[in-house]
């Protein structure tokens, strides 16, 4: 990872940040300051914005008005789609999956390095899949699969981690064992953001938490963040949006 002195500027500024997506609201008037070192569920019902603010702070949206403020490179950023966004039936090996995560470090057109290679197999190793380096990743569970993802974030070394719903639809064995990395990440001083539907992971393992019902209806620590009143609140706005969409007649 880079300079400790480095990691303990970072910091990323929201500022009064509004998004659209595909010309349906996102995000309203958003601000707030994800502090260096922090570990922050972002929480919330369906179609709170949740997705749609971790893409507009690496950049794959724009902002419709607003801010995102930081002194951080594309680079320093790490980032977990959700699992529906990634193609498995392109024909790539594991091995070759987890090395993507040193594109940042490599030279274009360079030869992986016998040290790359060690570092990518030790990581394959940490999410406990030493020996599957050849395995086509079409051939895995989505667990394996979400283990392969988390290896090449380990590969890349990022000081800022953005996770989008990183535990869903797999097994208990793989949502503990990524928790203890996420919290290892969280040891070290990295920046770590992970969108959540499970209540009761981001009361067990997110000191900070992010309730977001297109506007923020709670922000810092989980413990008052989380209270039945801020949850109720979010649950209203959610009724509200869909007693908005038009149905077919029955």
């Amino acid at each position: 990872m880079g300079d400790a002195n480095a990691m303990s500027a970072i910091a990323i500024e929201l500022e009064d940040l509004t998004v659209g997506y595909q010309r349906h609201p996102a995000v309203h008037h958003v601000s707030g300051i994800i502090a260096a070192g922090s570990l922050t569920a972002i929480a919330g019902p369906n179609g709170a914005g949740k997705s749609s603010l971790l893409k507009t702070i690496i950049g794959e949206l724009r902002p419709s008005s607003g801010a995102i403020k930081h002194r951080l490179k594309a680079t320093d950023f790490g980032y977990l789609p959700q699992a529906a966004d990634i193609n498995r039936r392109f024909p790539i090996s594991v091995l070759d999956t987890v090395l993507l995560g040193s594109w940042r470090q490599a030279r274009a057109f360079a030869q992986v390095t016998s040290a790359e290679l060690q570092k990518a197999r030790d990581a394959l190793a940490k999410v406990g899949l030493e020996g599957f380096d050849r395995r086509g990743i079409g051939s895995l569970s989505a667990g394996q699969f979400q283990r392969v993802l988390f290896a090449r974030l380990l590969l890349q070394d990022a000081g800022v981690i953005l996770l989008d719903e990183p535990f869903t639809a797999i097994d208990g064995g793989t949502t503990r064992d990524l928790l203890e990395i996420v919290a290892g990440w969280h040891h070290e001083g990295r920046t770590v953001l992970a969108v959540l539907h499970d209540f009761e992971q981001v009361c067990a393992h997110f000191p900070e938490t992010l309730l977001l019902a297109r506007q923020v209806i709670g922000w810092g620590a989980t413990a008052d963040v989380m209270s039945q009143a801020n949850l109720r609140k979010a649950r209203a706005m959610a009724e509200q949006w869909e007693d908005g969409i038009c149905r077919p007649a029955r």
